[in-house]
């Protein structure tokens, strides 16, 4: 079979850090002989090191062009900078002299942090693809085993089998990252098996995993470039003219809109379990999404309405009646268990005829809710929140 070209980039990518491990390794057995004061000495197994050390790291990779560029200072260089900065009698001399010595193990340190974040760049796809298949094992599950109370019962289902494998593949991808805090709890769950496993999983192993893996997933430490150094001068210069309310939907692409509307229902409070959704039949193969709005009512309690949300990245084209009726139709695609709430959000518009049924709809017997979410209320929602603003690149 043909190996993918992920797969590959994997093997390279754990090539590139078994040298990495191995070049951290024999920095700190270097590190361990050099002595802390003024001393010369001869040590044929610090010069071996040293150049393991430099076969070591020409074998790394760049990254975007990059590699650090590292001289290792013998025994006695070391020993003699350390000297020449004492008869100096400057702090700064003998502050300058360690940081030369430590300099090795900065810049790896510094390759390290560059790999690891180029690394989660690579599986960032593939790790939300999981993610979605997951969510989508768990749901089959779930509807197949409702009511079931043998909790003592084998879990012997094709899809439990799926699960098993999906997670495997987020193992791999994971590679040396830390693992989530309930990762060890979700492993044994999957390996016993048993109806009352799979309600753990369901209600708490996989929650709090997919919780983790998806705040690493966009690098929310990453900053976003910014064009000025000094806010203080934008502010003298004392700007003036027209501001411009709208976004430029048109800068962005489908997968970004369904990425920022997703963002929006995953930050609200209110709303709980965000999930992507799979095997969508809509002809622009667009992905819907999934969450429960919570309504705590003082009197009556607490009420979880699921709510599926279709995401349009329409520049062109209004929502239609037809459009309408073709979505409330793929709702079936997701039911059980019920959906309460069907919210249709464009960055386009609906027709008028469009609106005038969603309102009959609404005020009609059904059970079901029809929201719309056009330009303009999008607009309203990401006014409040000009971090996903720039985070998207909408204005």
């Amino acid at each position: 079979m043909t190996e993918s070209p992920l797969n590959s980039a994997l093997r390279i990518f754990e090539a590139a850090e078994a040298n990495l491990v191995k070049l951290e390794k024999l920095w700190l057995e270097m590190e361990s002989v050099i002595p802390n004061g003024v001393a010369f000495l001869e040590d044929s197994g610090y010069e071996s090191n040293c150049m393991d050390f430099e076969n070591l790291l020409a074998s790394l990779p760049k990254i975007d062009g990059w590699k650090p560029e590292i001289y290792l200072l013998s025994l006695n260089e070391i020993g003699q900078s350390r000297l020449d900065a004492m008869e100096v009698g400057e702090i700064e001399c003998q502050i300058s002299v360690e940081n030369q010595i430590n300099e090795p193990a900065k810049l790896i340190r510094e390759y390290r942090y560059t790999f690891d974040r180029k690394r989660r760049e690579l599986v960032r796809d593939a790790l939300q693809s999981a993610i979605d298949s997951i969510d989508e094992d768990l749901r089959d599950l779930a509807i197949e085993f409702e009511g079931e109370s043998e909790i003592h019962d084998d879990v012997t289902r094709t899809s439990f089998d799926d699960l098993k494998s999906h997670v495997a593949e987020i193992d791999t991808l994971l590679g040396s990252e830390p693992r989530p805090s309930r990762w060890t709890d979700l492993h044994r769950h999957l390996h016993f098996g048993l109806l009352g496993d799979l309600q753990d999983i369901i209600k708490h192993d996989w929650p709090s995993v997919k919780s983790s893996i998806r705040k690493s997933l966009y690098g929310e430490k990453e900053p976003i470039p910014i064009e000025i150094e000094d806010l203080g001068s934008l502010v003298s210069s004392k700007p003036t003219g027209p501001i411009v309310t709208e976004l430029n939907w048109e800068d962005i692409s489908p997968d970004d809109f369904e990425r920022i509307i997703f963002a929006l229902i995953s930050s609200e409070k209110g709303y709980e379990n965000p999930e992507w959704l799979m095997k969508t039949n809509a002809p622009d193969r667009g992905r819907d999404l999934s969450v429960l709005r919570v309504h705590n009512d003082p009197l009556g309690g607490v009420f979880r309405h699921r709510t599926i949300i279709q995401c349009k990245h329409w520049l062109s084209k209004s929502v239609s009646v037809s459009d309408i009726a073709e979505l409330k139709e793929q709702m079936k695609l997701w039911e059980p268990p019920k959906v309460d709430i069907h919210v249709i959000a464009t960055s386009g518009r609906f027709t008028s005829d469009a609106v005038a049924l969603v309102e009959k709809h609404n005020q009609s017997d059904s059970g079901l809710r029809i929201e719309m979410w056009p330009e303009s209320h999008l607009e309203r929602l990401l006014s409040s929140r000009p971090s996903l603003i720039a985070e998207f690149g909408l204005r």
